[in-house]
């Protein structure tokens, strides 16, 4: 080891200096000596001094120094202020409670006092009961009251213990202040409730009042529409019943038929068992009025022309042609050739054609199985599946087919079987 140190160190001080030199030789390296030039912008001299390598690392470890201390500061300032606060502010509600819990204390040791006085004074009396020749209900109040005073110094020593030993304690002050606002926001909300509910009732009777109304009002116009729309079916209630229809019967099925120019079926209201009668007779009648109101729109009522001028009855005639009665089963209406015929109700062309004894012809579905039928046409107007709208030509009057001249044959069919159509066509 000696040899080594006299082999690199000339002296035991150059061997001690050593690693401060060494030191210094980095501090050199990193922080070079450096020439600076002032110039005097009054004088224009110009001043040349020299950094030496110590000056510029002073100035270095003073500013990594300040920039150490300055992110520290920093760092405490913003983590550790809003704990300051928070410990701040729980030693202040920590004083707050231990302050009320004082007065708690204080307002329990009166009260202890006044019962121990008490406690004292009723023993006295109990103890003199007997020289004073009290009654024995005399003797039994004092020794209730006694024990009264002792079971309010148990209760007292209770919250006194509870006061000491529970870490949660909440002072009576609080739980005063808590009750007392919960009743005052219960107390509040009850007083908007009773209004609320006041003015519930005075909208729900003018509701009732609105109500009744517009019940009376919808009823007696369901009522009228009834009777105007009865009196349209009054004049085929015979024909119709001949086919073994009633009119409630086809009432249920034009509610239950849908169309293109009908409409979608209709669902009927459903009104609780359980609600009002009135409502629920008013659900029927609108039913009732709705069915009616389709089957004026479904059957087919009306004349096919706009002259209506009937040359032969539905029924038995003698034949044009051998001259033997046959039945006719329409009506023929008087008409030159080109005259138009027209729908007398919504439907679909079922048939648009020759048809052997009916010449040119066109019938049209309706709908609840009724049908029309034109024959002897001179043209057709409609294609085959076509939908018409009461008032559309479907053809021209002629004289084709077994005809003796122009006119239009009209039948009205039920499931293919034609019946006389002379109610649909005329009223009474």
């Amino acid at each position: 080891m000696i040899s080594f140190i006299a082999r690199y160190f000339s002296s035991l001080w150059e061997l001690i200096t050593a690693p401060f030199r060494a030191v210094w030789r980095l501090i050199t390296r990193l922080f070079p000596p450096r020439d600076c030039t002032l110039m005097d912008t009054n004088d224009g001299e110009v001043h040349t001094y020299q950094q030496s390598s110590f000056v510029r690392f002073t100035k270095f470890c003073m500013v990594f120094t300040m920039t150490i201390w300055a992110a520290w500061a920093t760092y405490i300032y913003t983590y550790h202020r809003p704990l300051l606060q928070k410990r701040t502010a729980q030693l202040e509600q920590v004083r707050t409670q231990h302050s009320r819990q004082m007065a708690d204390l204080k307002i329990y040791l009166q009260k202890y006092n006044e019962l121990t006085k008490n406690l004292n004074i009723t023993d006295d009396k109990i103890l003199k009961a007997d020289k004073s020749k009290l009654s024995d209900k005399e003797k039994e109040n004092l020794l209730n009251t006694k024990s009264k005073i002792l079971g309010e110094l148990d209760f007292l020593q209770t919250r006194i213990a509870e006061m000491m030993e529970d870490e949660h304690y909440t002072p009576e002050f609080d739980k005063m202040s808590e009750i007392s606002v919960e009743f005052e926001l219960v107390r509040n909300e009850n007083n908007t409730l009773k209004q609320q509910n006041i003015q519930i009732m005075e909208e729900m009777k003018e509701i009732s009042d609105a109500d009744q109304q517009i019940t009376d009002s919808v009823s007696k116009l369901a009522y009228d529409s009834i009777s105007d729309l009865r009196k349209q079916m009054k004049r085929i209630n015979a024909s119709i019943s001949k086919l073994g229809l009633t009119e409630q019967g086809l009432i249920e099925k034009a509610n239950k038929y849908s169309s293109q120019y009908i409409g979608s079926e209709f669902v009927p209201i459903q009104i609780s068992k359980k609600a009002n009668q009135k409502y629920q007779k008013l659900a029927k009648e609108i039913e009732q009025w709705h069915g009616l109101k389709r089957l004026t729109e479904i059957l087919p009522f009306g004349t096919p022309v706009e002259k209506t001028i009937v040359t032969s009855n539905y029924g038995m005639r003698k034949d044009p042609f051998t001259g033997k009665n046959k039945h006719h089963k329409g009506i023929d209406f008087a008409g030159k050739i080109g005259t138009e015929l027209y729908a007398v109700a919504p439907g679909r062309v079922v048939s648009a054609g020759e048809r052997s004894g009916y010449g040119t012809t066109v019938e049209i579905d309706h709908g609840l199985g009724f049908t029309t039928l034109y024959a002897h046409l001179s043209k057709i107007m409609v294609s085959r599946g076509d939908w018409v709208r009461p008032g559309t030509v479907v053809g021209l009057g002629g004289s084709s087919g077994r005809s003796t001249g122009p006119h239009l044959h009209y039948e009205i069919r039920y499931k293919g079987t034609p019946f006389n159509p002379i109610k649909f066509v005329k009223e009474n």
